[in-house]
This record gives C-alpha cells, structure tokens and sequence, in this order.
C-alpha cells in the first residue's frame, strides 16, 4: 500500500514537474472577460480552468519562442460544474460552469448603474479551494449615451491573418506574436474616429469584437488591441480547443456568431449598429440576415475585400443589403472606408 502511495506521489511530482516547465498552471485559475450590458440588465462572463498557460510576459522575435508560446494558449483543462459567486451592490449571485469551463452571469440591477466600465470580483466556491480564495477580477461596461454602436469581427478585417489559407493562416499564427502581428494600414485611425465621433472627452462609442476565433486566444488578442491602440470594447469569442485541435484555429461554426451579434443588438433596443467583416469567410452572408432580421436597427455594413475571387458574389450580398436601406461599403483600403463614413456622417 505505501509503495502504491509512493509510486502515485511520485507520478504526480513529474506531471507537476513537466507543467511547470511547460509554464502550465495546474492552479484553478478563474477567467474573468469584459462583460456589457444597460441600466437593466448587466452580463458577465468567463471561464474556470484546471488547467491554464501562464501569462507572457516577454515578446522575442523568435519563431521557436512563439510556435512555442501559441500552442501553450491550448493547453487548458476546462473545469465543469464548479460553483462561483459574485457581489453586485448588495446583491450575491450564484452560477455554476458549463462542461466547457464557461460560465455567464445574469443579473437585473435594483439601482441603475453609471454609463462607464465597472469593476467586478468573481470567486471560486468549491469547498477543497475556498481557503486558497481563489477568484478572478474583470469589468463590465455600461455605455454612455450614444447613437451607434460598431461591432467588429476581428481576423482579416482589421488583424491580418490570411483566413482563408489554411498553411498561410498557420504559419502567421505560430511563428508571429501579439507585438508583431500586424493590423491593416489604416484600420485603427478609422476605429479611433468612430469611437471618439460625437462624444465628449474621455467617453466613446461602443465596440464589440465578434470572432470564429477561440477563447484560447483572448490574451494574444487584448495584447494585440492594447498595443495597436484599437478602442477598449467587449470581446465575444467561440468555444475552447483543445491542444489537438490547433489547426482548426478560427475555422468555428459561424452560426454561433450571428447569435452573439443578434444578444447584443437586443440588449440596446435604443442603438444602431455598424457592423465590420471581410470577405475571408462567412461575414457577408450573416451580416446579410442580420439586416434581414434586423432591417431597423443596421444603419451600416462595411466589408474589407481580401479574397480577390470572392468579389462577384460578395458583391451580390452587399447590393442586397444596399435594397434593404443598408449603407455598404466593399472596400479594400481603410482610406475608403473613412470617407465612406465621413460621407454618411458617423465621423464628423
């Protein structure tokens, strides 16, 4: 029985070991992201994870230090079922976590909160962690009072990742970091007008970035936003993978994105939306049934053109929604696109 013990202690010394050279925290760690929501209703979110990749501290441009450091973002172990709290002025609310790991809460505030973002604590409730404390700190957004709202998808309409080539989107993906990766030429003054347009100091529009990418890659992204300097908004992003399933990065079922998109534009019946894409993927067709469903609340659509033999029928879907009362814009330099939105007024 002891050498069994031994044996079983020492097998967990080693995995414990390898994790650690690995920079693989074996810790529960809880994910908190940017949460959103109105004086009525506020949305939180995250996930728990047994297992997590620590946070990258250093940038090097090394192709071995950065495959190395991408593939580390799947290594995650998702903990289901585990129980969590949080306070909201007064109020203590209770979720448990999906088999994903993932968790929401849903709250109606009894006090309408302050437009701005606010910051929120969630705590880990399983019994064997409670002594550790262990709990994760986020913030939710309130927006303050405005005419439009923009959402944005993210790979190909403003981080160039070359979507729809598989061995390009790879090699980008592994050999590049979240400081080297580049953005489109333009694309973040465009952003920064927007957001700033018809708002007074220090207060902005609302964004959203809405993307096939996974949750694996939140981190890489908020470094790449941060540093790019692209306006602080909400990130919606699609289900964990696992290490196996690396190639298969950002190749989700776009279904569930139009969902998220369809979420937010009715928790703010009072806003417009202005909706980024591209033409790498899928953006066209699901912006298209947005304006069909939501033919009163799209003010605008604008698609970034990146596959050049997709134009004809993209081009269909754009005059589509050009009939609906839609204003389009299938560009392929950001400098087009800001005329475009000078022209209809959401840049001053």
């Amino acid at each position: 029985m002891k050498h069994k013990e031994k044996k079983i202690s020492l097998l967990i010394r080693i995995k414990r070991k390898l994790l650690f050279l690995f920079r693989i925290d074996h810790r529960p760690k809880v994910k908190v992201y940017n949460g959103y929501g109105s004086p009525e209703k506020i949305i939180a979110f995250g996930h728990v994870l047994k297992l997590s990749p620590a946070s990258r501290k250093t940038y090097r441009q090394n192709w071995i230090i950065n495959t190395f450091s991408m593939l580390r973002l799947f290594m995650v172990e998702p903990y289901k079922c585990a129980k969590l709290s949080m306070e909201w002025e007064g109020m203590l609310l209770h979720t448990e976590t999906q088999d994903d790991g993932f968790f929401k809460f849903e709250w109606f505030p009894v006090v309408p909160p302050k437009p701005g973002w606010h910051n929120i604590t969630i705590n880990l409730e399983e019994e064997q962690y409670l002594s550790q404390k262990i709990h994760g700190v986020g913030k939710v957004n309130i927006p303050f009072h405005s005419t439009y709202a923009f959402i944005s998808d993210i790979d190909d309409t403003f981080l160039i990742s070359h979507s729809s080539r598989l061995r390009k989107r790879l090699y980008v993906l592994l050999t590049k970091n979240a400081r080297s990766r580049k953005p489109f030429a333009g694309v973040v003054n465009h952003y920064q007008l927007l957001a700033a347009s018809a708002q007074k100091e220090n207060i902005t529009n609302p964004f959203f970035y809405v993307s096939s990418s996974e949750w694996n890659l939140f981190d890489f992204i908020i470094e790449f936003s941060r540093k790019n300097g692209l306006p602080k908004g909400i990130y919606l992003l699609s289900e964990l993978k696992k290490f196996r399933e690396v190639w298969r990065t950002g190749q989700n079922k776009h279904a569930t994105k139009f969902m998220r998109i369809v979420r937010i534009i009715e928790a703010y019946p009072h806003l417009r939306f202005i909706l980024f894409g591209d033409d790498s993927q899928e953006d066209p067709n699901i912006y298209s049934a947005l304006a069909d469903h939501f033919t009163d609340k799209i003010f605008a659509v604008y698609i970034r053109r990146v596959h050049k033999n997709k134009y004809a029928g993209v081009q269909k879907v754009v005059d589509k929604m050009i009939a609906k009362g839609v204003l389009c814009c299938y560009f392929i330099h950001s400098e087009e696109a800001i005329v475009h939105s000078k022209s209809i007024g959401l840049i001053s």
